[in-house]
């Protein structure tokens, strides 16, 4: 109870300008959730769209293989759809390598969506933690102008240390909002990773059968 007590004093100390800063961090930790939900889920999916589509290229059977990814909405399934509708022995490496691009293409914005508020925001906390501060200090000096010379120095002290509070909590926001941006980038460029790999591997794969069927 006492840490729940400090808390609040904490929070109802620091002014109006802890507001703004809770509305920022919990927009943020929002976006977070929901996104790493999303890349978790997106992750999970491609792996199970390339375990069934994986034999079904190995034997060339592309008719089922496109049934699987058009009844996913995996990415993978996506990218892997614009390859097979150009895929066939008569179709060069190239043209269906830039047939894949394009559905990459398409592909990586969903993945980077709203990632990037997660910076904006930390950086939203901070300043906004800094101006409270400011205004605070501002707050505190015109009411110790007017005060009695020797209880000036207990009011200035007192002020600094009420005012320093958004400071600290605009810092306790963008740090965790930081944290969780570095994260979500390194599970997003993993996943675009992956899923240039595999399309590198569905090219390979099919240039062998059309050298194989050539031969």
């Amino acid at each position: 109870m006492d840490i729940y007590s400090s808390l609040v004093q904490f929070f109802q100390a620091g002014g109006l300008f802890m507001y703004p800063i809770v509305v920022v961090l919990a927009l943020g930790v929002a976006i977070a959730a929901e996104r790493y939900i999303y890349l978790t889920t997106a992750r999970a999916t491609n792996q199970r769209v390339w375990k069934k589509v994986m034999p079904m290229l190995m034997e060339g059977n592309y008719s089922q293989a496109v049934a699987i990814t058009e009844k996913s909405k995996a990415a993978l399934s996506r990218i892997l759809r614009y390859g097979l509708d150009r895929a066939g022995s008569d179709v060069r490496r190239d043209d269906v390598e830039v047939a894949m691009e394009e559905g990459l293409m398409e592909t990586v914005p969903r993945l980077e969506k709203r990632t990037h508020y997660l910076a904006t925001f930390a950086n939203i906390a901070t300043l906004l933690g800094l101006l409270g501060t400011i205004m605070g200090l501002i707050q505190a000096f015109t009411a110790v102008a007017n005060a009695n010379p020797a209880e000036k120095a207990d009011m200035l002290s007192a002020s600094i240390s009420v005012a320093m509070n958004t400071t600290a909590f605009g810092l306790m926001a963008a740090i965790p909002l930081l944290l969780i941006y570095t994260v979500l980038q390194t599970k997003t460029t993993e996943l675009v990773d992956s899923l240039e790999m595999a399309s590198v591997k569905f090219l390979n794969i099919l240039t062998e059968r059309n050298r194989a069927s050539a031969g």
